[in-house]
């Protein structure tokens, strides 16, 4: 195993392969009584996106004493983990023997305001599309340009937005996964060609199927399916569950039980 350059709170070197080719991976996890939240799913999908990019394995007991570090005297906040695949020469062309740079930070934790969540968020659709790529799709890799974009399409108006893919394929939210209810059935996109699967819409969809909730991973949703919905919400492990209220146009009950069931289970994300 390659020895990892850990730092904390430092941006890397202008040779960092991350900040030249977004070549690295990140995690963002919610702080809760000094701990961060669900540690296990984070670094699983770090590891999995490592395998992914082929960037060497990280030592967790390193980096996990590392972020403990980072988090002393801190009860609670955001913890955020980005890894690179370290320095390199000009070219796309990885270096035989990386040595790859991970940073640790730590944030306040955002300070929603209540209504979103008894009363619901405002979302509009992107216009900004996300392309395909299977081998990048369900990873929290560091090239997000299309978010960026898609978020530059309003300013406070909204809390969120709705990005299709090149097909019009409904993905995700810019920072979140999406749920649909209709009726007692519980529906989330497939994300094998784009998009990040997150680490609670995978709780939300393990307390379905332990429940015995109807739930569904749908290949194919299209805006119409959207609008026809009883209920749609927004979901990350950091937000917990934001029902939304309104998308363009069209209305949406956030009183649904099943909804208010599930706000109950998963927020806040660390119950």
């Amino acid at each position: 195993m390659p020895e990892v350059k850990i730092t904390l709170s430092s941006g890397p070197d202008l040779q960092d392969r991350g900040l030249n080719y977004g070549d690295g991976l990140f995690e963002t996890m919610l702080v809760q009584d000094g701990k961060a939240c669900f540690w296990p799913q984070h670094w699983a999908r770090l590891v999995e996106g490592c395998q992914r990019l082929k960037i060497p394995a990280t030592d967790e007991a390193a980096v996990l004493d590392a972020a403990r570090d980072a988090l002393t005297g801190r009860q609670e906040g955001v913890l955020k983990l980005v890894l690179t695949r370290g320095t390199g020469g000009r070219g796309y062309r990885p270096p035989d023997q990386p040595r790859p740079w991970l940073g640790i930070s730590v944030y306040d934790r955002p300070d929603y305001p209540e209504t979103w969540y008894e009363e619901g968020i405002f979302a509009r659709v992107c216009s900004t599309r996300l392309g395909h790529n299977p081998q990048l799709a369900g990873i929290k890799h560091l090239n997000r340009l299309e978010q960026v974009m898609a978020r530059s399409e309003w300013q406070d108006e909204y809390q969120e937005g709705l990005m299709l893919d090149t097909d019009n394929r409904v993905i995700e939210g810019v920072m979140s996964n999406l749920f649909l209810i209709s009726g007692d059935m519980l529906v989330t996109p497939e994300l094998d060609r784009c998009g990040v699967r997150g680490v609670l819409r995978d709780r939300i969809l393990n307390w379905a199927m332990q429940s015995g909730t109807s739930h569904k991973i749908e290949p194919e949703i299209f805006l119409d399916q959207v609008y026809a919905a009883d209920a749609v919400f927004m979901c990350n492990s950091v937000i917990g569950i934001w029902p939304l209220r309104r998308l363009e146009n069209t209305d949406y009950d956030v009183h649904h039980a099943l909804l208010r069931q599930l706000q109950s289970e998963f927020n806040p994300p660390c119950a």
